[in-house]
């Protein structure tokens, strides 16, 4: 088991429904979190895993905060039980999203996993290592990210995989549909993002550094 951190590295057999959202965490906000908890109750999913990138092959290097930093910015807004802060990517030795999917899911054999991600990431989804393949196989929520709705639901990743777009009235039922299979969730939409934090005077300022 990973110190402080209730994922075992080598994986179980527990049968569990898993949201995974993958980031940078830097730093960690309330916007997560907000992300986090509308997917778990839209989604009717028994945990979701904070997915602290040990670095993002899109994201620059400058003005990264050293992993640690970032992985204890997402430990204080987690509660460690539903909602869970791991670095355990940096364990499997991944860098791309479609990699670690395959990894986890040998470690998991019995938790149906489904990705989590804002409309922004949707739209910068054909830039991903093997994109169309991981969403061929991977369920999918997308959450709103301001003023990226519409491009997101015009964007490419979105018309190729029209037809495996699911109403959100069955989201609830994500996790047992056949692949592909993704939906857009529609809400109340957070504002707050990590650039913003990194320019402010707030308590993860130190942490973003």
């Amino acid at each position: 088991m990973l110190p402080h951190d209730p994922i075992p590295r080598f994986g179980d057999r527990r049968r569990m429904r898993v949201g995974l959202l993958g980031g940078s965490f830097n730093p960690a906000h309330a916007g997560h979190i907000h992300v986090a908890r509308a997917a778990m109750r839209r989604l009717g999913l028994d945990q979701i895993w904070l997915l602290v990138s040990p670095g993002n092959p899109l994201k620059p290097r400058a003005g990264m905060a050293p992993a640690a930093h970032r992985l204890a910015s997402a430990r204080k807004l987690a509660d460690g039980r539903r909602i869970i802060a791991t670095d355990i990517e940096r364990h499997l030795g991944t860098r791309f999203t479609y990699d670690t999917l395959r990894a986890l899911r040998r470690r998991f054999p019995r938790v149906a996993f489904v990705w989590i991600m804002g409309g922004d990431n949707l739209i910068q989804m054909p830039r991903w290592h093997r994109w169309a393949e991981l969403a061929r196989t991977t369920k999918i929520a997308v959450l709103p990210r301001p003023a990226y709705t519409h491009k997101a639901l015009s964007s490419q990743a979105a018309q190729r995989f029209r037809h495996a777009r699911v109403a959100a009235q069955r989201a609830g039922a994500l996790t047992a549909m056949p692949d592909p299979a993704w939906v857009f969730l529609q809400g109340r939409q957070n504002t707050l993002s990590a650039t913003a934090l990194r320019g402010a005077n707030n308590p993860f300022a130190g942490d973003a550094s």
